[in-house]
């Protein structure tokens, strides 16, 4: 607990950030790691401020707050207060549903700081910029390995995740996810629609299966799926993922780290957490600092998402929150369609 009324206060980016109850526990100690407490969370946004913000600039993100640390429960915030300071930039998104939000845009380190005061603790962005809410200028392939698959089967699916964005000339920024998995983003041209970009996402996955049965999937129901699984409907509108430099709500305190690709195949996600990742930063830089640098086009893939449909590979389940989409084969898990037939 921390005593009532406490507080401190931090500057940022020119503001002054009153950050309530800093010495509430936020990451209890484990297995000799922190404790870590809200003061030591904003901190370390602070000094990982310019990597952090590079990856949220202009994007509307969804609030992620834990009142009580780690240990309680949480929940999605996606509208900003109607109480909150002048300088507060944002964006309004729409959703599949029709209504609409608005968002926090997180364009310096004064707005983490204000944020973490209201116990966020990872960033959550769309993959769109608010000049363009309707056209994601980037790719997000998420590596999820389902219960029992070896660390080692994650990150030799990253690599082949690699070697085929390279034969399609395009370039892949890997990071851990800070959890199990491994992301890969990949900048594009803001020239195609989120259902656009989702379809491109499954055809990469389908591929990286047909690369390595057994080992890969792209089997969105849980029955089906094995081994490491390409998550393409991360992709749909109004879906995001941790991003880079978020640390995650997990108790070793784990960050979500960009890669070089000659680290990815001995990586260990339990060495990259909030007390180890600033060394880092400090020492070696961001290395997807230059993401927005090499935008690349998704001809390739939608090409490859054409040869697979005429092949007779139609589309895919979508989230449950969407609309039946046309061509989407039933929603409802496979052995449930064998009982009702």
């Amino acid at each position: 607990m921390s005593p009532k009324g406490e507080y401190t206060t931090l500057a940022a980016a020119g503001q002054e950030i009153r950050l309530s109850s800093p010495s509430k526990v936020y990451f209890p100690e484990h297995e000799g790691i922190g404790p870590f407490t809200k003061l030591d969370l904003a901190e370390y946004y602070l000094r990982v401020a310019d990597a952090t913000v590079n990856h949220l600039r202009e994007r509307p993100t969804t609030l992620k707050r834990w009142r009580d640390g780690i240990t309680g429960d949480f929940f999605f915030q996606k509208r900003v207060p109607e109480k909150r300071p002048e300088w507060l930039q944002t964006a309004t998104v729409s959703f599949p549903s029709g209504r609409s939000a608005t968002e926090l845009v997180p364009n310096d380190a004064a707005h983490l700081l204000w944020a973490v005061n209201l116990s966020n603790i990872d960033w959550n962005p769309w993959p769109v910029r608010r000049t363009d809410l309707d056209h994601p200028d980037e790719l997000r392939i998420d590596l999820d390995p389902t219960p029992g698959v070896e660390w080692d089967d994650v990150r030799q699916v990253a690599l082949a995740v690699d070697e085929l964005l390279t034969e399609l000339d395009l370039r892949g920024f890997p990071k851990t996810s800070g959890s199990r998995g491994i992301h890969v983003n990949v900048r594009i041209h803001p020239e195609w629609t989120f259902t656009e970009v989702r379809r491109a996402a499954l055809a990469l996955a389908r591929e990286i299966e047909r690369r390595m049965p057994g080992t890969a999937t792209s089997k969105w129901w849980k029955e089906e799926r094995h081994g490491v699984f390409l998550d393409y409907n991360q992709n749909a509108r109004d879906r995001t993922v941790a991003s880079a430099y978020s640390v995650r709500p997990v108790p070793d305190a784990r960050v979500s780290t960009p890669l070089r690709w000659d680290e990815v195949a001995d990586v260990e996600p339990a060495d990259l957490r909030l007390d180890t990742v600033p060394e880092r930063v400090a020492k070696l830089g961001d290395p997807s600092a230059d993401m927005d640098d090499h935008a690349g086009y998704l001809d390739s893939l939608l090409e490859l998402a054409r040869r697979d449909e005429e092949g007779g590979l139609g589309d895919a389940p979508w989230p449950p929150n969407f609309a039946k989409q046309p061509g989407e084969p039933k929603r409802v898990q496979p052995s449930r369609a064998k009982m009702d037939e």
